[in-house]
C-alpha cells in the first residue's frame, strides 16, 4: 500500500492500482498509522506523499514483504510440487534464441508453472537471486557465485575482442601499425553496458582510467553504437564474429592479454527440495553442449 502511494502520488490512484475502493484504502492506511502510532502519509487535495516515517517503514519493511512472498511461494510449491512461477534472470551474454528454445520445450510439458524472464547485467544478474526475487540466474560471473546459500555450476568461458568500426580513429591507427595503449584509448569514447544492480556496487568493465563513457542498456545496443563508429570497447566474440567477417568491425590488438569472462548459472534451492520446474531446468542445463550453446559456442542437441 505504501509503495503504491509513493509511486502514484495519490490515495485514489493507489487504490486503483491495488484494485480496491478509495474508502478501503483510507481505512487501511488509518489502521496502519494507528498500529505504528505515526503519521505515514501527508495528505492534501492535490497530492499525497510519504512522510519520513512512511519512507523508513517502506524501506525497512521491503525485506519482510520479500520473505512473506517467498514463504507463500514455498507453501504453494510444497502443496503441488510445481512452482506457480519460475523466475529466470539472464545476462546480456546469454544467447536468447537458445533460451527461448528451452522455454518452448518446457511449455510443451503442460506444467502449471509460468516462466518469467528478467534481463540482468554484471552484478544485476545475481542480485534478484540473492533477494529471493528469482529462482535461477544464467550468466553470473563465477567469482560472484561463491556465496552462502547459493549453488552454482559453470557455463563456460566467453572470449571477448576489442573492436571498432573501420572508420573509427583507433582502427585507423591500428592499421598504421600503432600500438593501442591505455593512454590512447583514454582519448576516445568507450561504450559500456550498464550494471543493472541497484543495491550492490555497480561495475564498469573494459574502461581505462579517465576515459569518457557512454553507458547503454544492453549488449546489442553496445554493438550498434560501435558499428556506427560512436565509440570503442570489448564485445563477446559470438556477437561480433559475423560483423568482423564482413568487415563492419575491426579487431584491435591491445597491449593486454586476451580477455574472457567465466560465466556460471546459480540457484538458491537445494536440488532435493527444489520445485519440479527448477529441477527440470537444472536437469536440462546439465549437458555441456547445452551450456556451450547458451554462451554462443554451439547449438544444443
Amino acid at each position: 500500500m505504501l509503495a503504491a502511494i509513493a509511486s502514484t502520488g495519490s490515495l485514489a490512484a493507489a487504490a486503483r492500482a491495488l484494485d480496491i475502493v478509495p474508502s478501503a484504502m483510507t481505512y487501511r492506511l488509518r489502521q496502519l498509522e494507528d498500529a505504528v502510532d505515526a503519521l505515514l502519509v501527508q495528505r492534501s487535495s492535490k497530492r499525497s506523499q510519504l512522510t519520513p516515517a512512511g519512507v523508513e517503514l517502506l524501506k525497512a519493511g521491503q525485506p519482510v514483504m520479500d520473505e512473506l512472498e517467498a514463504l507463500s511461494q514455498r507453501v504453494k510449491r510444497i502443496a503441488t510440487g510445481w512452482e506457480p512461477e519460475l523466475v529466470i534472470v539472464i545476462d546480456a551474454l546469454i544467447q536468447e534464441s537458445v533460451l527461448l528454445d528451452l522455454c518452448q520445450t518446457f511449455y510443451a510439458l503442460g506444467a502449471p508453472t509460468q516462466l518469467r524472464l528478467l534481463r540482468g547485467a554484471m552484478n544485476g544478474t545475481l542480485e534478484p537471486l540473492l533477494q529471493g526475487q528469482a529462482d535461477l540466474s544464467l550468466g553470473i560471473f563465477i567469482e560472484n557465485a561463491q556465496l552462502a546459500g547459493i549453488n552454482s555450476s559453470p557455463l563456460g568461458e566467453v572470449p571477448f575482442v576489442f573492436a571498432t568500426a573501420p572508420q573509427h580513429p583507433l582502427a585507423q591507427r591500428h592499421l598504421e601499425g600503432v600500438t593501442i595503449t591505455d593512454a590512447l584509448r583514454a582519448q576516445h569514447l568507450a561504450i559500456a553496458v550498464a550494471d543493472t544492480s541497484r543495491r550492490r556496487t555497480a561495475s564498469t568493465l573494459g574502461v581505462v582510467k579517465g576515459q569518457p563513457v557512454l553507458t547503454v542498456p544492453d549488449m546489442r545496443t553496445k554493438l550498434k553504437a560501435q558499428l556506427a563508429g560512436l565509440g570503442c570497447g570489448y564485445l563477446p566474440l559470438s556477437l561480433a564474429h559475423d560483423h568482423i567477417q564482413n568487415g563492419d568491425l575491426v579487431v584491435i590488438e591491445l597491449n593486454h592479454p586476451p580477455r574472457s569472462a567465466s560465466l556460471s548459472m546459480a540457484w538458491r534451492e537445494d536440488n532435493r527440495s527444489a520445485g519440479q520446474a527448477l529441477k527440470w531446468w537444472l536437469k536440462k542445463l546439465q549437458p555441456l553442449r547445452t551450456r556451450q550453446a547458451l554462451i554462443g559456442h554451439t547449438r544444443p542437441l
